[in-house]
């Protein structure tokens, strides 16, 4: 069990899907790269390889960004700016709040089930990709892609230096998409899900690859029926 700080911040703006690194990026500029948690980048070694405590996302189309953690200290870093002004593929935008959510969640291995969406998940590296495409049935390739959405879930723990010490289980109720989408110019598998799990998961969470660029969201169901 662990008490996890998260905020949500969603700005008055409009940011289609395709500009999240560029919107990304204006961020990072804004405050400078000597704040890694931004960006994940060490000028000396290269990439960090942990799970991204903020989360640059567009959600109903406006710009959005997901901090957990040391990740919600470390946005202040932005917020304690004179402005926010950044500039987008080119154009200046001067964001302003539209909602701002800030919780503390308990994130832990409970008895029931929680039911979620993940959009754009992008749930397959290279060895995994031949597996799931040598795989006959459906059956087959929904046991894999649970394995690996596990996997994803104790990777978002170890991000936030929670201990699992139960069996988390992951369910997949539905495989409501499959696409190709490219990224940095390489083509990916992308997956749209339904799935149960017994961990409670926070709101616009990223979990896969890319997660700090706006794939692999989760939605809580009762946040879906609340936006119907």
């Amino acid at each position: 069990m662990k008490k996890l700080k998260t905020l949500f911040v969603q700005f008055d703006d409009t940011l289609a899907a395709w500009e999240i690194p560029s919107f990304r990026g204006a961020v990072i500029e804004k405050v400078g790269r000597e704040n890694v948690l931004f960006h994940q980048h060490n000028g000396k070694e290269g990439f960090i390889y942990q799970y991204p405590v903020i989360q640059y996302k567009s959600v109903q189309q406006k710009p959005s960004l997901l901090c957990l953690g040391d990740g919600v200290d470390e946005i202040h870093k932005f917020f304690g700016l004179r402005n926010w002004d950044v500039h987008i593929n080119g154009v200046k935008h001067a964001l302003k709040i539209h909602r701002l959510d800030m919780n503390n969640i308990t994130v832990n291995v409970w008895e029931k089930q929680f039911k979620y969406s993940i959009q754009n998940w992008l749930a397959l590296n290279e060895v995994n990709y031949q597996k799931y495409v040598q795989l006959n049935s459906l059956k087959e390739k929904v046991t894999l892609l649970e394995r690996l959405l596990t996997g994803n879930i104790l990777s978002f723990a170890k991000g936030i230096e929670w201990r699992v010490e139960k069996p988390v289980t992951v369910a997949i109720q539905e495989l409501k998409g499959e696409k190709i989408i490219r990224y940095k110019g390489v083509p990916l598998v992308a997956f749209d899900v339904i799935f149960s799990c017994n961990v409670f998961l926070p709101n616009y969470l990223g979990l896969g690859k890319s997660a700090s660029h706006g794939f692999g969201v989760i939605r809580q169901f009762r946040e879906l029926r609340n936006q119907d």
